[in-house]
């Protein structure tokens, strides 16, 4: 896999292959949503696995709550100083690890337990409730999603993920990654669907594009070049997706406004069932191909993409200059040495427990979560 493990510049830093490690929720924090030692023990595994550039969890800017329970944080003090021992054992390797900025915005719940400490209402660009999902973990059954509260002025949101970046970078980091995916709050504005403002935050798609680019200069001002964000242009989960033509003209501009800003990466996910929710019995996202679709507007910044990507798929879209890197979830979770597999010629054969993926309070936290084999050699 030459291309795979040869070495690229990105931002101010080289990484020594193209492997990354994407965000991933695994559920290990504190219950006060504080990282611990066993999330050190989970990542420098995966850093001493050979992986180029580590992406953390998504990783929430304020108290305003989940929809997951044991999320880790990075609003105050204690968190930064956690998430700094994790970032210094990554760092005595050659792995890079960028923060995921996280805001749920209308995925939230007024009754998760942060939420309630916070003192404030869901927050969204408007008040339109998810009509798919909303099984919360720590509240009985499936009560679905809650009709959230337009926020009146989202520049405070925007001084939210200005102020989580200063703190990952005094915890750190290498760079920040902008969660705009997955129809959590980025992604709500830029989706006509779930923004209805008439102000100049909604409406045209230059307007509903607003918000996240904003959001990415507030960042930059902090971070300079080592930026990157996720976008998910087939929408899908959490009820967010528009028709074709509108989704296509929405993201060629603002992917096109944001190769502008000198980010480190943009990062693509690619159409996955498992990410798919059926409203009106139909399924709800917006079926394209991702990589084809936006490639050609992307003229200044790496380019990635993950979304169920095999290591020879991988180096043949690396080789001819498709992608610059590729990003792996579930091979990283259940080999944590997947770079060194993949270098060496080695199996995939840890076969995944998809009960422990998002944790379970009633079985110790490191199951399925550290306890993964290496590879026993690599002679």
């Amino acid at each position: 896999m030459p291309s795979l493990f040869s070495p690229l510049t990105l931002g101010s830093a080289t990484l020594s292959n193209r492997i990354g490690m994407g965000a991933m929720t695994r559920n290990r924090a504190d219950a006060s949503t504080v990282p611990n030692d066993l999330m050190k023990e989970y990542y420098l595994q995966r850093a001493l696995g050979g992986c180029g550039l580590i992406i953390s969890e998504g990783t929430l800017i304020t108290r305003q709550g989940t929809e997951w329970p044991q999320a880790p944080g990075i609003w105050n003090k204690e968190q930064i100083a956690a998430w700094k021992t994790i970032v210094d054992a990554v760092h005595t390797t050659d792995t890079k690890i960028y923060c995921q900025l996280w805001h749920l915005g209308r995925a939230s719940h007024p009754e998760a337990p942060e939420q309630i400490l916070a003192g404030e209402p869901v927050y969204a660009p408007s008040a339109i409730s998810a009509r798919a999902g909303g099984k919360f973990r720590f509240l009985p059954g499936a009560p679905g999603y809650v009709t959230p509260t337009e926020v009146e002025d989202p520049t405070t949101l925007i001084a939210l993920f200005k102020q989580a970046a200063l703190n990952a970078k005094e915890a750190g980091f290498d760079g920040v990654e902008l969660h705009a995916a997955n129809g959590y709050l980025v992604h709500e504005f830029l989706d006509s669907t779930a923004n209805k403002r008439t102000d100049k935050w909604g409406g045209s798609v230059e307007n509903r594009a607003r918000f996240g680019l904003e959001a990415l200069k507030a960042l930059i001002e902090v971070f300079g070049a080592n930026v990157g964000i996720k976008l998910s242009p087939t929408g899908g989960y959490n009820d967010i997706g528009m028709p074709l033509p509108e989704t296509v003209e929405t993201f060629t501009y603002f992917i096109a406004e944001a190769d502008k800003l000198g980010l480190a990466y943009i990062m693509l996910a690619r159409y996955l069932p498992v990410l798919d929710v059926e409203v009106d019995g139909k399924l709800r996202a917006t079926q394209h191909d991702v990589v084809a679709t936006y490639r050609p507007v992307v003229k200044h910044t790496n380019l990635f993409a993950n979304g169920g990507f095999t290591a020879v798929e991988a180096e043949e879209m690396v080789e001819v200059g498709t992608l610059d890197g590729v990003f792996f979830g579930v091979p990283w979770i259940t080999h944590p040495d997947f770079a060194k597999r993949v270098q060496h010629g080695k199996l995939l054969d840890n076969v995944p427990d998809w009960t422990t993926f998002y944790g379970k309070v009633e079985t110790p936290a490191q199951l399925g979560y550290t306890d993964y084999p290496a590879w026993p050699s690599y002679e």
